[in-house]
């Protein structure tokens, strides 16, 4: 045996913690042309495999110094993991000879199941490519005896594990390392699996590579292009590691249309960044030229939309068969477990949508139906419970109106975390929910809905200084009292940093049930029946009003449209006076569309009333809207003050819906005093009626009334709601 193949060996027998380098060969390196494939955060979405693997095999012939990188987060997404564990993803993988993965978070979220990683080791061991994993530690867990060598290695293994690998490309050797998130124990269950400082662990890599010769060097992370500093940050990395030239990178989903260049701060040298979005929507290609020191001299990026259509609705490129057919069987499994229908019938959409207002930063009637249903469950175990909590980032889709399916819900909680109950103290309730409101109006995954609890915060404040109100049936919480709570084993645990319920669970104060999230979720749909819930207030933000109070039920609703995402105009403006029952002008409609659609005039209006308007911002929304086709006005005139009436608002509604999505076809609508309307008005009636934005009043519209500015909120944040819908979809 020669002594480079003694050192794999021995290196191979146990999980090493210095970074060590498996060959003492150093190389001369030269200029290099070389593309990189990439994918990330695909979360279990194999639904398009055909076209997935024939726009890989057709751009891998083209390019052929190649590789073809994942970023991490394979598992958990979609009914897929339930079934299969990653084996219908790691199916595709092989055949497609991916050259590298690294681990995201997801990986590790079967850790407090019964078996523990049973999973992700039967999923390493069947990989047909190697890991790269430079900072995470599987050691102390057996399951992964044998699997994990600390150290970068020109001689990896399929199935195994690396801090990096070598690869050889036209003849020069590029090395590849990985990073995960420190934040993985926090957010996932990695249990004995641990978790090292990113920066700390791509430094010693790094110089485990240069030790080799090695100048090219690709860091293939899942540490997100704009998180946590402190933790996982892809741009902190460019700056701060020296050494590393491409971050092929995940976890915080971002679609990076084109690459993006950081200027490390010991070199000043240039690092790129690239990151393929989700769910295998894109495939990312980067081009990259290197020159004879190893710096980066040129590059070109791009996402290619896997499945692209022409204008026929055909697809551009001929599906793979042979993919198609690895998970045929898959595909049918799910197929039929997705089509077994609960017994529930949505009769509106169930958000699990993400961005402001959905799962992880706002109230939904998805996450209030979780938590009954949880908060049921845990009742009949203990009947002390009186609240329960469930953190967004575990709602992981919605549900469409209809019949709902097992498969749905399944896809809504794909993680099976078991009922907790745990009792905490009314401070530690405050020091819990002033985390979950601490990122707010950004996402959070620790953003917690709730059952049997109102919350109301003050977004304005600083973090840890916001909440205002903090109500079980309807009574302050006592900071002395303690209060029983359900929720997942995951939160209970502390995951999320939610490190209150951390130290009641370490002290010895919660229990485990064992009854699975999903189970429970479809128990109270079940109960439900007839699925109609909307939000309903439980928890809201503060306003500027002084004229309306939470006791008011159109309250959650104007408190939605006085906060907008970071960069966006709120549709409400910090006034003291809403005005609740006044009416609705036209003028009003305008400006409420126009800032929250982002809608800018290219030229002045033409309107005889308008021309003249002192509010100019009034006056370019006007503009906005007109060349929008939102607004046509009658004879020269739009009439700005004068009240709208519910036809002229549905036809506003509609006609911006349509700048959305103009495939949209309204059904007919079924109220009974719309049959004398033009029928551009009834269809435009039948778009707000089949996307809830209004109910109407006994089996009527009222196309001839007027609305106040209270109904308006509601119809409005319903009318968001729906283009949310459809750009998430």
């Amino acid at each position: 045996m020669s002594k480079k193949a003694m050192i794999t060996a021995a290196l191979a027998s146990s999980a090493i913690i210095a970074p060590y380098v498996l060959s003492t060969e150093k190389v001369e390196a030269a200029a290099l042309d070389m593309t990189i494939f990439h994918t990330n955060d695909t979360h279990a979405h194999v639904d398009n495999v055909g076209q997935r693997a024939a726009l890989v095999n057709k751009l891998r012939t083209e390019n052929p110094n190649n590789v073809l990188l994942d970023a991490g987060d394979v598992f958990s997404g979609t009914l897929f993991f339930n079934e299969f564990y990653g084996q219908t993803d790691l199916k595709i993988m092989n055949y497609l000879g991916y050259d590298a993965m690294t681990f995201g978070n997801h990986e590790f979220d079967l850790g407090l199941s019964k078996d523990g990683h049973n999973k992700l080791v039967d999923f390493i061991k069947g990989a047909k490519f190697p890991f790269v994993s430079a900072n995470v530690d599987f050691s102390k867990d057996e399951k992964f005896t044998g699997l994990q060598t600390q150290a970068v290695t020109d001689q990896a293994e399929n199935g195994k594990i690396y801090n990096g690998i070598i690869k050889e490309i036209n003849g020069e050797k590029v090395g590849i390392f990985g990073l995960t998130t420190e934040e993985t124990t926090a957010i996932a269950s990695p249990e004995k699996v641990e978790f090292k400082a990113y920066l700390d662990s791509a430094k010693e890599t790094v110089a485990a590579f240069e030790a080799q010769g090695i100048n090219k060097i690709i860091a293939l992370t899942h540490i997100g292009y704009d998180d946590n500093a402190m933790m996982d940050n892809d741009q902190e990395l460019a700056k701060k590691v020296p050494g590393i030239d491409v971050i092929v990178g995940g976890h915080t989903h971002t679609e990076l249309k084109q690459p993006v260049q950081v200027v490390n701060e010991e070199t000043e040298q240039p690092v790129v960044i690239v990151q393929a979005n989700q769910y295998n929507k894109y495939l990312g290609q980067l081009d990259i030229t290197f020159d004879d020191n190893g710096v980066v001299a040129d590059y070109m990026g791009q996402l290619h939309l896997v499945g692209q259509k022409d204008e026929a609705g055909n697809y551009v490129l001929p599906s793979d068969k042979e993919a198609e057919a690895l998970i045929a069987a898959d595909v049918k499994q799910v197929q039929n477990k997705m089509n077994a229908e609960t017994g529930a019938d949505a009769k509106v959409f169930l958000s699990g949508l993400r961005g402001l207002g959905g799962v992880r930063a706002g109230e939904t009637n998805l996450g209030n139906i979780i938590t009954d249903g949880m908060l049921d469950k845990a009742k009949e175990i203990d009947k002390d419970v009186v609240i329960a909590f469930q953190n967004g980032g575990g709602i992981r889709s919605s549900i469409t109106k209809g019949p709902v399916t097992y498969g749905e819900v399944l896809t809504v909680l794909p993680f099976g975390n078991p009922l907790a109950i745990i009792e905490v103290t009314g401070d530690e309730l405050y020091e819990t929910f002033e985390h979950s409101v601490k990122e707010y109006p950004k996402e959070s995954g620790g953003f917690l809905h709730v059952a049997g609890m109102e919350v109301l915060f003050d977004p304005t404040k600083k973090a840890g200084e916001r909440l205002v109100s903090l109500k079980i049936g309807g009574k302050e919480v006592d900071r002395k009292a303690n209060y029983k709570a359900a929720t997942n084993v995951f939160t209970a645990r502390g995951g999320d940093g939610f490190e209150a319920l951390g130290r009641a669970y370490e002290e010895g104060r919660a229990s485990e049930p064992g009854f699975s999230d999903w189970e429970n979720f479809a128990n109270r749909l079940i109960e439900l029946g007839d699925v109609t819930q909307q939000v309903e207030g439980r928890i809201t933000t503060t306003t500027t009003f002084k004229d309306i109070t939470t006791a008011n039920w159109f309250y959650p609703y104007v408190a939605r449209l006085q906060v907008a995402e970071e960069g966006q105009a709120p549709v409400f403006k910090p006034l003291e006076k809403f005005n609740p029952q006044k009416t609705l002008t036209r003028a009003n409609v305008v400006l409420m569309l126009t800032r929250a659609l982002a809608l800018e005039a290219k030229n002045e209006p033409t309107y005889d009333d308008v021309k003249n308007l002192e509010d100019a911002e009034l006056k370019l929304a006007i503009a906005a809207a007109t060349e929008a086709g939102i607004i046509k006005g009658s004879n020269g005139k739009f009439k700005p003050f004068d009240p709208v009436t519910r036809k002229q608002l549905a036809l506003m509604y509609e006609r911006a819906y349509q700048n959305i999505d103009a495939n949209y076809q309204a059904p007919k609508a079924t109220f009974s005093d719309i049959n004398h309307l033009d029928a551009e008005a009834q269809q435009a009636i039948g778009f707000i009626q089949d996307k809830a934005i209004a109910d109407g009043n006994g089996g009527k519209y009222l196309p001839a009334s007027y609305t106040t500015r209270a109904h308006a909120a509601k119809m409005f944040a319903n009318f968001l709601y729906t283009v949310e819908q459809f750009k998430q979809q």
